[in-house]
């Protein structure tokens, strides 16, 4: 699987740290920055990555902040793109079984570095349950997309 990774500066050390993860994990990794811990603006990380995952480049995106929120908020923004934030297991999960999320975002100074591997490695292989009540919600959030995304 090709796996994008972004984050601003407080989630600089984490996104390092996952880089290696997932790459242990036989995943391929592109990683969209930043460079240093450095203060950036969330917002110029979330993007590329959430386009790398709309035009293929990338089959799923993972963003990293300081609480994984201005991430969220900024790559739902994104049309198609449908980020969770996640701290728990559970969570993880759930969110790629029940809302077919294709980017996932965690706060670094909310979880530490163990239960983030935990989080990353299961919802990288956990799959989307294709049931119909699954499916139906998925395309309802299409539905809102459609209506009130700005599209070029």
């Amino acid at each position: 699987m090709k796996v994008s990774i972004g984050a601003d500066h407080g989630g600089f050390r984490l996104k390092n740290e996952l880089k290696e993860f997932i790459a242990s994990l036989g995943h391929e990794v592109k990683d969209f920055g930043p460079d240093s811990a450095d203060s950036v603006d969330y917002p110029d990380y979330a993007l590329p990555v959430c386009e790398s995952v709309l035009s293929g480049e990338a089959d799923r995106g993972i963003l990293i902040c300081g609480t994984g929120i201005g991430m969220t908020i900024a790559a739902n923004k994104v049309p198609g793109i449908r980020c969770a934030l996640v701290h728990d297991s559970f969570s993880a999960k759930a969110t790629r079984e029940h809302n077919d999320s294709n980017v996932l975002a965690m706060g670094e100074r909310v979880v530490g570095p163990g239960l983030a591997q935990d989080i990353v490695a299961l919802w990288l292989e956990t799959a989307f349950s294709q049931g119909e009540r699954h499916a139906k919600r998925v395309g309802k959030i299409k539905a809102l997309e459609d209506k009130y995304a700005l599209h070029p």
